[in-house]
């Protein structure tokens, strides 16, 4: 009996999750530029769905979340896979931090403080693994040069060079990008978790 629940239990939460990831993939063709980043950064909510699934459901069940949305999105790459990679540790970093901030305290007040560190771990990896990793492994794919990408912004002024690539677009479009997903996150999360801690949804 109590293996039977328990293999229920499992599954409602497989479910569950196989529907945020769904979800977060669809969510992935909204984009929106902004003229701070590269052309092909865009700003979108697909880690909103992880983070209220993390928050939910546990720390790790939010970056199962991302991982299944990275797949999915295998099968519209342009990037040769690259940037679902870098979507896939910025993602799980932000998700990891921030619900396993939030699983210690789940108050209000601890949501926004976790939502908010989250974030800034995001901006950090984010900013060293695409200096170190993404940008140079994108550039062999596309047979780019490193300081090619800086001059991919003219709107960013303060851009003349990789590093400053790095610093002044990589870093803020990621503190961006994650501030709009944290407070759509904030808004929505206690609306929606009744359904998602409940054994028959």
């Amino acid at each position: 009996m109590n293996q039977s629940r328990s293999k229920s239990f499992s599954l409602n939460r497989l479910v569950k999750v196989g529907i945020l990831a769904a979800l977060a993939y669809i969510l992935m063709f909204i984009q929106m530029p902004i003229p701070i980043a590269p052309p092909f950064m865009k700003v979108d909510f697909a880690d909103v769905p992880a983070l209220i699934g993390g928050f939910a459901l546990g720390p790790w069940y939010g970056v199962l979340i991302q991982l299944i949305k990275n797949i999915l999105n295998l099968s519209k790459t342009m990037t040769g896979g690259v940037g679902e990679l870098s979507n896939f540790i910025v993602g799980s970093t932000f998700v990891l931090v921030a619900t396993s901030i939030y699983r210690n305290n789940k108050t209000k007040k601890n949501s926004i403080i976790a939502l908010i560190l989250g974030v800034l771990a995001m901006s950090a990896v984010a900013t060293l693994s695409n200096a170190f990793v993404v940008f140079p492994i994108y550039g062999k794919v596309m047979h780019t040069d490193l300081e090619a990408f800086a001059k991919m912004i003219p709107g960013n002024g303060l851009v003349n060079n990789y590093f400053t690539l790095m610093i002044f677009s990589i870093a803020p479009f990621n503190i961006i990008k994650g501030a709009v997903e944290a407070v759509v996150t904030e808004l929505i999360y206690k609306r929606i978790s009744p359904f998602l801690k409940s054994n028959n949804f």
